[in-house]
Formats: C-alpha cells, structure tokens, sequence
C-alpha cells in the first residue's frame, strides 16, 4: 500500500461542505495517509484547525493570502500567536504575493507578507508560499527577510528551472500540483525532472488545478496520485519510489507531524 502525502489541499472550501466524509474515504481508498490543509483568510484558517483537530489524516496551516492583505488587522496576528499553539498547526501559509489579480495593493502584500515571515521564523515554523506573477519579488523578499532560516514550500511552483534551484538553495520545496499533469506544461515537467529528487514534494490544491485525466471537474485529494504518476513517468521512477520520497520530503519539513 503506498502512502502520499497532499501538502496542500483546500478542504475548508465550502465545495467541500457536503461530501467531505466520502471525499477522505476516497483519498484514503487512493492511498492519502496526510494531507496539510492551508488557510487564506481569517474564517478558512479557523475550519483549516476545526478539520485538523478532526480528522487523524489533516493538518492546518494558518495564514492569511495575499488577496486578503488589505484586510489583515493587528487582530489577525494577535490570533496567530494564539493558532500556532494547535499541535495540528504545522506552517503559517498559505502566504506570498499575487499580481495577477492584484486583489490587494502591491504594498500592502508585500507588508503582511514580510510580517508573516518574520511570524514564522519566531514561532520555528515552515512557510507556504503563493507565487503568481511575481516570482522577482518572491525571491527578494524571502533573501532580505532571510526565510531560509526556517524554510517552507513554493506551492504549486511555476517558475523556471533557475527560480527553483535558487529557491532550494533558501531552503525551499518545490511543490507540484495538476498542471504538471496538462498537455502544454513544458516548464514544470522540465523543473520536476531536475531538481533534487529531496526537495520534491506533491499537491492537488483541491478544489482547483484538478489533473488529468479529471480537469475540469472538482479537484480532491484523491487526485494527487496522479500527481505523483505523471512525476514517476517523468523522473523514470515508480508510483512507490515517487510516493515514498515524496512524503518523507514532507515528514521532514512538517516536524510537528509524529508518525
């Protein structure tokens, strides 16, 4: 029986409010034994702790998205101290910077950004990392705020080749999730078949990015074995290989996980 490890997966998305029990069978059925559950806003990192204090197989993370940004008040850390006491909390995230959508000022991203850094880094805990369209300014603020000290994943990474080796020099995971899977995925197919193999971790990002042979239908966690296929077909390994390594890459950065 192999075991995967789904390093982030939004099952405190209200997609997920009807069939949840019958979405973990099926991913236990798959062979998921873990799954982190990231938060992005104030309510999504209280159901991310209530699913983990739950369920043996979920973990939390708190955090507050870069969309939110403009909404993070001196109260959201105030309740962060108190979050990361959860021994089910196991990284502040999913953090970062997105201008794509630019739903925040760019300013105002790149302050809460650096707060959580630096939250993180006193508390000893990983971070995850939301890159869209700013992977110059991901790069520079995890140097100036010296995020290497305690490291963290580069979730569902699409950068380059060169952005993801400088990114493991920090101390970083590269994470991979559907569109590694998608037909036209040049680039993360080229950075999944070069990096270290220790550095390489797996994801669905349910209930988005679902893989193929699904996409276009909800993402679950399930789904991540398909993930760890078309990895296995890349790197010229088994599903066992990839699905053993992958989630010992993972015990070891979410310490707080005790087997």
């Amino acid at each position: 029986m192999i075991r995967l490890f789904d390093t982030h997966c939004h099952l405190n998305d209200p997609k997920f409010q009807d069939d949840l029990a019958a979405v973990l069978e099926h991913a236990a059925s798959q062979g998921v034994s873990f799954v982190v559950v990231p938060g992005y806003d104030y309510d999504s990192c209280l159901r991310a702790m209530e699913l983990a204090q739950t369920h043996s197989m979920l973990y939390a993370a708190v955090g507050f998205h870069p969309h939110d940004a403009k909404d993070v008040t001196e109260r959201y850390f105030s309740e962060l101290e108190q979050w990361v006491k959860d021994p089910k909390v196991v990284a502040i995230g999913e953090i970062g910077l997105d201008y794509y959508y630019d739903n925040s000022p760019r300013e105002v991203q790149q302050q809460v950004f650096r707060r959580q850094i630096q939250f993180a880094k006193a508390c000893r805990l990983p971070i995850i990392i939301h890159d869209r369209d700013a992977h110059g300014d991901i790069v520079t603020v995890l140097k100036e705020e010296k995020a290497e000290d305690i490291g963290g994943i580069m979730h569902c990474f699409s950068g380059s080749l060169e952005m993801a080796k400088e990114c493991i020099h920090m101390n970083f995971y590269i994470s991979f999730g559907g569109p590694v899977t998608f037909k036209n995925a040049k680039r993360p197919r080229e950075v999944a078949a070069h990096i270290p193999i220790e550095r390489l971790l797996i994801e669905t990002d349910a209930p988005w990015l679902t893989p193929e042979p699904y996409r276009g239908k909800r993402n679950e966690p399930a789904h991540v074995r398909f993930v760890a296929e078309k990895i296995s077909e890349i790197r010229g390994m088994t599903l066992e290989q990839i699905a053993e390594i992958t989630t010992a890459n993972a015990g070891r950065l979410f310490a707080k996980i005790v087997e």
